[in-house]
């Protein structure tokens, strides 16, 4: 059974060192400076109440929220978590009057990208990287 809700910024630590695309993983330290006086919402899915996967972002102003990190460990995979927790993330946002959510992917990730299309984001900056793999594709969507 799983289960999503705020979480604790803590229970990002177990699933980070479980991501294999993530060459190095975030710590509680530079995660917290980071999020330093912003408004921020941690959305974590639990099963039998053990961290497999999040979804974390911040506000960028009082209209616009930045869907930062997020990850689901793969033998959760497939059970539509990272939708599931999209989904309560832009119900939140909208509660709290934002009016677009933006969000940061590499081309490499292709379920990420799959997702977003789907959810009726929209590609409004590219920023090259090494490779074309390794570009960083930036989205929004507006309420």
């Amino acid at each position: 059974m799983y289960e999503i809700k705020q979480g604790q910024l803590s229970d990002i630590l177990a699933i980070e060192t479980n991501i294999p695309e993530f060459g190095t993983p975030k710590t509680l330290e530079i995660i917290k400076q980071k999020l330093a006086d912003k408004t921020y919402l941690l959305l974590v899915a639990y099963h039998n109440e053990q961290p497999v996967g999040y979804k974390l972002g911040y506000a960028l102003s009082d209209t616009v929220f930045y869907g930062w990190l997020g990850a689901v460990m793969p033998e959760h995979r497939g059970h539509g978590l990272a939708q599931k927790m999209l989904s309560e993330q832009e119900a939140w946002l909208k509660a709290q009057n934002y009016q677009a959510v933006q969000v940061k992917t590499m081309n490499r990730f292709r379920a990420m990208l799959a997702m977003l299309v789907k959810n009726h984001y929209h590609i409004i900056d590219i920023e090259p990287g090494d490779t074309s793999l390794d570009n960083k594709i930036r989205f929004e969507k507006k309420f």
